[in-house]
């Protein structure tokens, strides 16, 4: 079967030597498995020639995670098929999904409530059945690239605007399958499979016991997607999400739904000084309103490529024209149950703005679904715009990337970390574009080069944030990963000793350590390490 699977790269695969990151690998040959049982087949012999894996979804990643550095690709597409459902111990709806499915694919399939259900077990069919007629449902998680795949997301802890009120990718996981390097299986249930302290004990499918102690450090008191997730008594699904594809291989993953709000409304805000909107968010985390799902910013620079993009190109025409004397917005998203709760948050909304002396009449307030999609391009034009610059850019200096910051800090750094993003870059004179989840304390700083001396100031600059960054307890990566880009910055966060103490987990997953090479650990050593199954 995995000589039908398996083929030598060619030309015509240069798509699949690349993601998002603008990066560009090099392998040997390429597989598209198409269930659990090839899937293995394939890890075993890699494992058994020490054939190095990269694992691949859709590639939208943006730190070349799914870049390969040489060996095998292992592309997941071809597994994209939901293969079940369940209704879990607190009532809610579990998918069983594959981890080639897409995002987008599957809201439309919740949504519209159509699955295919051939070869589903009677369970699932029942559950099918209940999930028919009750309230809508959703995924919460929401990246703004919903082409992303759902194994993508798994292995980056994606999240989202809405990771303010609903968490990250690994709070909706319920279960996983996992393929681990050597062809064995794993299949875990939250709750089921625990440490015991800092000790996990695993046993797969094939009888054999994986024993391993977990990495000693804590984790950061802020949002993070940056290298194995470890805790006292912790759950072995959650070391799974997150773990870039270095662990082992996803095959089905059970993603929790929640009850869809009847009410969604959108609400941009708009704010003349960058301190104005800055002492908002921290008025509305303090009401602490359970109205409110998401907090996204938009600063200066922003709205101006955004108005330029608005006047120059046809595609962006129909982007709406923020109020004259605007410099920043935050856009806030409110969920609820009945229109006179919604309008209560409203108009508790605007009174937050009355209290920084901003205007409540420079808002817009979305509440039907066409004005719901203005605002969603708007917010999604941001990274459009700069992608397609950047893009332009590098036809005259082919080396050139965007740098884009993940970095994420305790809530009493928010406005130390923005301070320091506005002083520095204002004395460097780079252009730039800063939005993102400011809810969080999770901008994404966007430093645009125009040539190569200025990417080169833009990377020291990222360096010297991250140091900050950590120094005030943060992530250096809150919801993209690490992937092979910013392994650096791993370290950095963690220092030399946790890194070896994540290797030590790596190892008795995956003794000769091929998959993901490159991805969290920077590059690979010859090393042949001994043990792992007993």
């Amino acid at each position: 079967m995995q000589e039908q699977l398996t083929r030598i790269i060619t030309q015509e695969d240069a798509e699949f030597l690349r993601d998002e990151s603008r990066s560009i690998g090099y392998a040997a040959s390429i597989a598209f498995p198409s269930d659990e049982k090839a899937l293995s087949a394939i890890l075993k012999d890699c494992s058994k020639n020490g054939c190095a894996v990269t694992l691949q979804g859709a590639r939208t990643g943006l730190t070349a995670a799914a870049v390969p550095q040489g060996g095998q690709i292992i592309n997941l597409s071809r597994m994209n098929r939901v293969r079940g459902m369940y209704l879990d111990d607190s009532g809610h709806f579990v998918l069983q999904v594959e981890p080639g499915v897409i995002l987008a694919r599957l809201r439309k399939q919740i949504e519209t409530r159509r699955f295919l259900t051939t070869g589903w077990d009677e369970s699932s069919s029942q559950a099918f059945q209940l999930f028919q007629k009750a309230p809508p449902q959703f995924f919460t998680p929401d990246p703004t690239e919903t082409t992303a795949s759902i194994g993508g997301m798994a292995a980056c802890n994606a999240s989202g605007a809405r990771s303010y009120r609903y968490g990250s990718f690994r709070a909706h996981v319920q279960g996983l399958r996992v393929v681990l390097a050597d062809g064995q299986t794993l299949a875990l249930a939250r709750g089921r499979e625990r440490a015991d302290g800092r000790f996990m004990r695993l046993r797969t499918e094939q009888g054999q016991f994986i024993a391993f102690h977990l990495p000693s450090y804590q984790m950061p008191e802020c949002k993070s997607a940056a290298g194995y997730y470890a805790a006292d008594d912790m759950d072995a699904v959650d070391l799974f999400i997150g773990s870039d594809g270095t662990l082992g291989v996803l095959s089905l993953i059970e993603i929790k739904l929640q009850p869809l709000p009847p009410i969604i409304w959108g609400v941009t805000c708009f704010f003349t000084t960058e301190e104005q909107a800055l002492r908002f968010v921290l008025q509305v985390r303090a009401q602490n309103d359970g109205h409110i799902c998401a907090l996204e910013y938009f600063d200066d620079q922003v709205l101006l490529l955004l108005e330029r993009q608005r006047q120059d190109s046809p595609a962006y025409a129909r982007l709406l024209e923020p109020p004259v004397d605007a410099i920043c917005a935050v856009f806030c998203e409110l969920q609820g149950h009945g229109e006179p709760d919604m309008l209560a948050a409203l108009f508790r909304l605007g009174a937050l703005m009355e209290a920084v002396a901003a205007n409540p009449a420079d808002s817009w307030v979305a509440r039907t679904d066409f004005d719901r999609d203005q605002l969603t391009f708007f917010r999604h034009a941001a990274p459009e715009c700069v992608n397609g610059l950047i893009d332009q850019r590098r036809r005259q200096h082919p080396r050139l990337t965007k740098l884009g910051t993940d970095m994420a800090v305790p809530d009493n750094h928010l406005l130390d970390v923005m301070a320091l993003y506005q002083q520095d870059l204002l004395e460097s004179h780079l252009e730039y574009a800063i939005w993102g989840h400011i809810g969080n304390n999770h901008v994404h700083v966007n430093i645009l080069p125009r040539n190569e001396q200025d990417y080169q100031a833009g990377k020291m600059l990222y360096r010297r944030w991250a140091e900050q960054v950590v120094a005030w307890g943060g992530s250096v990566a809150a919801e993209h990963g690490i992937g092979k880009l910013k392994a650096e910055y791993l370290k950095l966060m963690f220092g030399t000793q946790a890194l070896q103490e994540m290797r030590q987990v790596k190892k008795a997953l995956d003794p000769f350590m091929i998959l993901g090479r490159g991805n969290l650990f920077g590059a690979w050593t010859s090393e042949m390490p001994s043990g792992g199954h007993t």
